[in-house]
């Protein structure tokens, strides 16, 4: 419990931060298909004896790249892209996984094993987490006006393809910390539902991502902390209070609209 409590400190910033980036910029299926892509890395760093969160980073950004790729140079508009690169891969992996069967067990890599983290896997996340959420501090301002309007960014000078690059390595990377903790299926909700919350409650791209960021970590302390006395899972429980609190949002602001 106590490694768990710890886990959710060190993922929460990162994916609070990213999350509000991704709500701006529209891509919230990028982070769904990014974090489903990373599977067929995963097996075939186990079967090579390499490290899996590696194998999950090379396969969730060369994905990602492959799709850009396509959608520059076809007709077909990229979320349709996105829908079959990534759904290629997700199932590339299940085959690869039955295909040569070993000790890799993808129900934790799927859903995650929150109360199995270990020593090695916090010193792993937070190795991650720091130099992600030190980046996107650093460079909010410059993500912000890339996320509105790339053509402003790069008359004003920006360096917008490696600030596009740039937050596609942050979302590979924070889905490869999130990996041991929530999996890849749930990795999605943490990285959508803090920014649409802060996007809901805040009027500044500032206080968006400070609500994110808090919101993020009250869901995932409490999630943990409630899954003990519910005896539950505790990352499908974070999630359903992420969704709670989204829902809350919602209706205060139509609340608000209306008085």
């Amino acid at each position: 419990m106590q490694n768990a409590f710890w886990i959710a400190l060190i993922v929460a910033p990162p994916c609070a931060l990213l999350s509000c980036f991704l709500v701006l910029k529209g891509w919230a299926l990028m982070g769904d298909a990014v974090s489903h892509a990373v599977l067929p890395g995963i097996v075939l760093a186990h079967l090579a004896g390499l490290p899996l969160l590696a194998g999950a980073f090379v396969a969730g950004l060369g994905s990602a790249l492959l799709t850009g790729f396509l959608a520059d140079n076809s007709r077909v508009k990229r979320d349709t892209v996105m829908g079959v690169v990534f759904s290629s891969m997700f199932a590339l992996g299940i085959v690869l996984n039955t295909a040569f069967p070993g000790e890799l067990h993808l129900d934790h890599i799927l859903f995650g094993n929150m109360l199995g983290i270990g020593r090695e896997d916090l010193i792993t996340a937070g190795l991650i987490s720091a130099p992600v959420t030190l980046m996107l501090l650093l460079s909010w301002r410059d993500l912000m006006l890339h996320a509105f309007d790339p053509a402003q960014a790069q008359v004003s000078g920006l360096p917008v393809r490696a600030l596009h690059y740039g937050l596609l390595a942050a979302l590979s990377l924070t889905i490869v910390a999130t990996l041991s903790s929530v999996g890849l299926i749930l990795a999605i909700g943490l990285l959508i539902a803090p920014g649409a919350i802060g996007f809901l409650l805040a009027r500044s791209f500032g206080r968006m991502l400070a609500v994110a960021t808090l919101a993020c970590l009250a869901a995932m302390l409490a999630g943990v902390w409630i899954s003990f006395y519910l005896d539950a899972a505790p990352a499908p429980t974070i999630i359903l209070i992420l969704t709670t609190m989204f829902g809350l949002a919602f209706a205060g602001k139509r609340l608000r609209r209306a008085v």
